[in-house]
């Protein structure tokens, strides 16, 4: 049984968060002494810890900008890549792979003001807007593939034109962080908000407790971010250490996996593998097993 002590406030020897808490600055402040370290690299680029805490500082500002307040959500339909980590107010990750009914639908119930979108996705989203009677302020949109409408704005821009929040929002562990959305396997799907506290605790228990994860670490999950499962993987558990995340936006098929393990893909091998049982079974099945990387502990 896990020891609890009401007296100190620690679960399993871990301190639980002050009654001031926002996770968000927190990890920005676990890593405000490795501005040059890698945080995050994708197909197109890398990221630094410095990078990043400008980069999430401007888009609370930018946010905030368009009138947006406090606890108000922001649709998050992204590819796996260093702009998915930036979504500042209560971010409302979903699943690329559905339809615009399935987004017309998340729309209407997380009352989104505002969307950030992958270039990719925002003809689903697009038409998921046209199907739904959103509340959706402005569309912002990451790596652009076509001609952007008045409505909508290319990501950088948006960054680019303004300041740095200089305050993080004073919330508290029990305030909501972000949401999530079930499968929808027993109807439509079920959004689920997760507090501030929620992924400190899973960071402090299991990343850094069970995977023992330190900032010398490389991490690489199949599993995407708007799954709790990939989100913790790639976001928080590296983050709470200081250790740096490949992201990939294409599907985790074997032959994509097989390259980041050999660091085809921005030079580095990982060190700590996530995946899931139909990831694990189809990899060995690959002409090219044999290619997977030495030393890469698989979760």
């Amino acid at each position: 049984m896990t020891q609890i002590d009401s007296d100190d406030h620690t679960l399993a020897g871990v301190h639980a968060p002050t009654a001031s808490f926002n996770f968000a600055q927190h990890l920005l402040n676990v890593n405000a002494q490795r501005p040059t370290k890698l945080a995050f690299i994708d197909d197109l680029g890398s990221l630094t810890y410095g990078q990043l805490a400008e980069r999430i500082q401007r888009t609370a500002a930018a946010l905030l900008a368009l009138g947006l307040r406090r606890e108000e959500r922001v649709l998050l339909l992204m590819q796996d890549g260093t702009d998915w980590p930036y979504a500042g107010l209560v971010p409302v990750a979903v699943n690329t792979l559905l339809t615009a009914d399935d987004y017309a639908y998340m729309l209407e119930h997380s009352r989104a003001q505002a969307a950030l979108v992958s270039g990719a996705l925002l003809p689903a989203l697009t038409s998921a807007m046209v199907k739904s009677d959103h509340e959706v302020k402005k569309v912002i949109v990451s790596r652009p593939a076509a001609p952007l409408h008045p409505a909508e704005v290319e990501f950088e821009a948006f960054l680019a034109a303004h300041q740095p929040m200089a305050k993080p929002a004073a919330t508290s562990p029990d305030d909501p962080g972000f949401w999530l959305y079930s499968s929808g396997s027993t109807g439509r799907p079920k959004g689920t908000v997760h507090s501030h506290g929620n992924p400190y605790w899973t960071a402090e228990l299991y990343g850094k407790g069970v995977l023992a994860l330190t900032e010398a670490d490389v991490c690489f999950s199949a599993a995407k971010l708007f799954f709790a499962y990939g989100l913790g993987n790639a976001v928080s558990f590296p983050m709470s250490v200081g250790a740096t995340t490949l992201l990939m936006g294409e599907r985790p098929t074997p032959d994509a996996t097989f390259a980041r393990w050999l660091g085809k893909v921005g030079g580095l091998k990982p060190t700590v593998f996530y995946g899931a049982p139909t990831g694990f079974a189809g990899m060995p099945a690959r002409q090219n097993r044999r290619g997977a990387a030495p030393g890469v502990v698989c979760r």
